[in-house]
């Protein structure tokens, strides 16, 4: 499998985390999962026809999907002539550079996007980035990102911020903020920051050297014991502490 990331351009780089590729090899038939990151995406499959979701959602060839933001793993299924192109959003953005439902519609949700919303299979195949870095420069709706002031906080924290003191920060209610995240992101504050903490982690256990134990992570990331964040980490990824 060969995979791939292009920045945006820095006009887009606040709205934007990356674009990617992702094309299959002779050797490929398998289950590639992915783990939650709070962010939605959009893609056009350039393959043959693509299962999702854990088997049950095929993304067909030409054809434009927007995925919602994800609550736990997705597994797709990535064959020899698999090609996927697609743009991984900051959090919160979708709204500006779509006129669409609420992300709470979307959240853990692969669907398919409108002919007026889709990638021009053409320009994508020729120049992704460029394509891309056009596309979403004049779909731009405004230049204001709701929730960056919360978001940023909750990154600072590595998630481990309360709601109520994410509430007192803005200048906002505990209810305002939890009707904001639905609408912009399809999670709640509280799920948010749960897999933005639980991100934190894995970035330890990944990088750490065999001599930090996982209760040591655990107690840095905010989880209550070992068990805590095995659990978290289970439900995030389907995997043991053991096998990541």
């Amino acid at each position: 499998m060969e995979y791939n990331e292009t920045r945006p351009s820095k006009e887009l780089a606040a709205f934007i985390h990356f674009y990617w590729e992702l094309k299959g090899s002779e050797f490929d038939r398998k289950w590639e999962r992915v783990f939650p990151d709070g962010c939605a995406g959009i893609l056009i499959n350039l393959g043959n026809t693509c299962m999702t979701d854990n088997g049950s959602v095929l993304m067909e060839y030409g054809k434009t999907y927007v995925v919602g933001a994800m609550t736990s793993f997705k597994d797709s299924f990535i064959d020899t002539d698999t090609h996927l192109i697609g743009v991984c959003l900051k959090p919160a953005t979708f709204a500006n550079f779509y006129n669409y439902a609420s992300q709470n519609e979307l959240t853990n949700e692969t669907v398919e996007f409108e002919k007026s919303n889709s990638f021009n299979i053409d320009k994508t195949v020729t120049n992704p980035t460029d394509y891309f870095n056009q596309f979403y420069s004049e779909r731009m709706r405004s230049k204001h990102i709701y929730l960056r002031s919360v978001i940023n906080d909750i990154h600072a924290s590595n998630g481990q911020i309360s709601i109520y003191e994410l509430s007192k920060r803005n200048f906002t209610t505990v209810r305002q903020l939890e009707r904001n995240f639905k609408k912009l992101i399809g999670l709640s504050p509280k799920e948010y920051s749960n897999i933005i903490r639980f991100q934190n982690a894995l970035r330890l256990i990944k990088n750490s050297n065999h001599n930090r134990g996982l209760l040591d992570i655990a107690f840095e990331c905010g989880y209550y014991d070992h068990s805590h964040l095995s659990n978290e980490i289970r439900r995030n990824t389907g995997f043991a502490p053991s096998l990541l």
